[in-house]
Protein backbone atom coordinates (compact mmCIF):
# COMPACT_ATOMS: atom_id res chain seq x y z
CA UNK A 1 0.00 0.00 0.00
CA UNK A 2 2.68 2.28 0.94
CA UNK A 3 4.21 1.84 -2.41
CA UNK A 4 0.96 2.95 -4.14
CA UNK A 5 0.97 6.03 -2.08
CA UNK A 6 4.86 7.18 -3.01
CA UNK A 7 3.72 6.41 -6.53
CA UNK A 8 0.70 9.03 -6.20
CA UNK A 9 3.03 11.59 -4.60
CA UNK A 10 5.42 11.33 -6.86
CA UNK A 11 2.48 11.90 -9.11
CA UNK A 12 1.07 14.99 -7.20
CA UNK A 13 4.78 16.29 -6.84
CA UNK A 14 5.45 16.57 -11.04
CA UNK A 15 1.99 18.08 -11.48
CA UNK A 16 2.83 20.62 -8.57
CA UNK A 17 5.86 20.81 -10.68
CA UNK A 18 4.43 21.53 -13.74
CA UNK A 19 1.31 23.88 -12.50
CA UNK A 20 4.21 26.09 -11.36
CA UNK A 21 5.79 25.91 -14.70
CA UNK A 22 2.46 27.01 -16.19
CA UNK A 23 1.75 29.33 -13.56
CA UNK A 24 5.39 31.05 -14.27
CA UNK A 25 4.43 31.42 -18.23
CA UNK A 26 1.24 32.88 -17.10
CA UNK A 27 3.18 35.75 -15.72
CA UNK A 28 4.41 36.36 -19.16
CA UNK A 29 1.23 35.06 -21.53
CA UNK A 30 -2.16 37.28 -21.19
CA UNK A 31 -4.31 34.18 -22.12
CA UNK A 32 -2.57 31.55 -19.71
CA UNK A 33 -3.65 32.70 -15.64
CA UNK A 34 -1.11 32.58 -12.97
CA UNK A 35 -3.14 32.13 -9.84
CA UNK A 36 -5.30 29.14 -11.15
CA UNK A 37 -2.32 27.25 -11.40
CA UNK A 38 -0.15 28.38 -8.69
CA UNK A 39 -3.39 26.79 -6.46
CA UNK A 40 -3.34 24.05 -8.19
CA UNK A 41 0.24 23.35 -7.72
CA UNK A 42 -0.42 24.07 -3.86
CA UNK A 43 -3.30 21.23 -3.48
CA UNK A 44 -1.03 19.13 -5.08
CA UNK A 45 1.87 19.74 -2.72
CA UNK A 46 -0.26 20.03 0.21
CA UNK A 47 -0.81 16.10 -0.70
CA UNK A 48 2.69 14.81 -1.57
CA UNK A 49 5.34 17.19 0.05
CA UNK A 50 4.44 19.20 3.30
CA UNK A 51 7.81 21.29 2.61
CA UNK A 52 7.47 22.74 -1.05
CA UNK A 53 3.28 23.39 0.36
CA UNK A 54 5.12 25.64 3.07
CA UNK A 55 8.02 27.27 1.57
CA UNK A 56 4.87 28.17 -1.16
CA UNK A 57 2.94 29.63 1.68
CA UNK A 58 5.74 31.31 3.37
CA UNK A 59 6.91 32.40 -0.05
CA UNK A 60 7.91 36.25 0.32
CA UNK A 61 6.46 37.47 -2.63
CA UNK A 62 3.82 34.49 -3.75
CA UNK A 63 2.93 33.75 0.00
CA UNK A 64 0.84 36.60 0.81
CA UNK A 65 -1.61 36.23 -2.39
CA UNK A 66 -1.88 32.76 -1.59
CA UNK A 67 -2.61 33.01 1.84
CA UNK A 68 -5.40 35.98 0.94
CA UNK A 69 -7.11 33.14 -1.42
CA UNK A 70 -7.15 30.44 0.92
CA UNK A 71 -8.43 32.64 4.09
CA UNK A 72 -11.33 34.58 2.08
CA UNK A 73 -10.82 34.22 -1.44
CA UNK A 74 -9.89 37.93 -2.71
CA UNK A 75 -7.52 39.07 -5.16
CA UNK A 76 -5.42 42.35 -5.23
CA UNK A 77 -6.87 45.64 -6.83
CA UNK A 78 -3.95 45.85 -8.76
CA UNK A 79 -3.72 41.89 -9.85
CA UNK A 80 -8.24 42.85 -10.80
CA UNK A 81 -7.23 46.00 -13.20
CA UNK A 82 -4.34 43.66 -14.56
CA UNK A 83 -5.96 40.82 -15.31
CA UNK A 84 -9.15 43.39 -17.06
CA UNK A 85 -6.76 45.21 -18.76
CA UNK A 86 -4.85 42.25 -20.24
CA UNK A 87 -7.93 40.17 -21.20
CA UNK A 88 -9.33 43.00 -23.20
CA UNK A 89 -6.07 43.44 -24.91
CA UNK A 90 -5.81 40.28 -26.08
CA UNK A 91 -9.54 39.78 -27.14
CA UNK A 92 -9.21 43.17 -29.13
CA UNK A 93 -6.03 41.62 -30.55
CA UNK A 94 -7.78 38.21 -31.30
CA UNK A 95 -10.92 40.47 -32.62
CA UNK A 96 -8.90 42.99 -35.02
CA UNK A 97 -5.54 41.69 -35.37
CA UNK A 98 -6.67 38.11 -36.54
CA UNK A 99 -8.54 36.12 -39.16
CA UNK A 100 -10.22 34.26 -36.87
CA UNK A 101 -13.88 32.85 -37.51
CA UNK A 102 -16.46 35.07 -35.42
CA UNK A 103 -17.60 32.55 -33.22
CA UNK A 104 -14.12 31.73 -31.97
CA UNK A 105 -14.05 35.76 -31.59
CA UNK A 106 -17.48 35.78 -29.78
CA UNK A 107 -17.26 32.71 -27.86
CA UNK A 108 -13.52 33.76 -26.45
CA UNK A 109 -15.50 37.16 -25.58
CA UNK A 110 -18.48 35.73 -23.92
CA UNK A 111 -15.47 33.78 -21.93
CA UNK A 112 -13.47 36.79 -20.96
CA UNK A 113 -16.12 38.54 -20.09
CA UNK A 114 -17.45 35.93 -17.35
CA UNK A 115 -13.86 35.57 -16.22
CA UNK A 116 -13.38 39.23 -15.44
CA UNK A 117 -16.94 39.29 -13.95
CA UNK A 118 -15.67 36.57 -11.48
CA UNK A 119 -12.28 38.45 -10.55
CA UNK A 120 -13.88 42.28 -10.80
CA UNK A 121 -16.89 40.48 -8.24
CA UNK A 122 -14.10 38.60 -5.55
CA UNK A 123 -13.29 40.67 -2.75
CA UNK A 124 -10.36 42.66 -2.69
CA UNK A 125 -7.00 42.35 -0.57
CA UNK A 126 -4.93 44.27 1.18
CA UNK A 127 -1.75 43.61 -1.55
Amino acid sequence: MSARLTARQHVLRALGVAFVGLGFLGVFLPLLPTTPFLLLALACFARSSPAIHDWLINHRMLGPYIVDWERDRSIPFGAKITSVVMMSASFAWLALGTNAPAIAIWMTGVILICVAVYIVTRPTSRH
